[in-house]
């Protein structure tokens, strides 16, 4: 399986359309084998869904995606697990050890904003969830 991740940073990249370094990752049983650069300079979705369709990309991880993007890419037979945040070798981690949606793995909302330590995604620093917010204790 090929895996692509958008970053900048060390990081994911806050939003994958206009991001344009990203690594290809080779995994074979859980764990990557290779890893190369690849830029993007096209913003066109169909151009930048193309481009990773033809590098064998199955899967994708990065930070806010437009959903036109983000069909473009389904078209073209890759899995988007978007809105990811967080430092670049952390999200690889809990992606090969099937741990992206135990919370560990920060998620970035609509804009691309990602959540900083101990804030709550969707929440403003500071800001208090409202009181009906399901499974939040005050």
């Amino acid at each position: 399986m090929k895996i692509a991740i958008a970053h900048w940073q060390r990081r994911v990249s806050p939003v994958f359309d206009v991001a344009d370094h990203l690594f290809l990752i080779t995994v074979e049983d859980g764990r990557e084998v290779h890893r190369e650069s690849l830029r993007l300079a096209s913003q066109d979705p169909f151009e930048r869904a193309r481009k990773l369709a033809e590098r064998g990309v199955s899967v994708l991880l990065c930070g806010a995606v437009s959903s036109a993007l983000e069909k473009a890419l389904t078209a073209a037979g890759i899995q988007v697990l978007g809105f990811l945040g967080g430092e670049l070798e952390s999200i690889l981690a809990a992606f090969l050890g099937g741990r992206l949606n135990d919370g560990r793995a920060h998620r970035a909302d609509r804009n691309g904003r990602q959540p900083h330590s101990g804030e709550r995604s969707g929440l403003e620093k500071g800001q208090t969830p409202p009181v009906h917010a399901p499974g939040i204790r005050r």
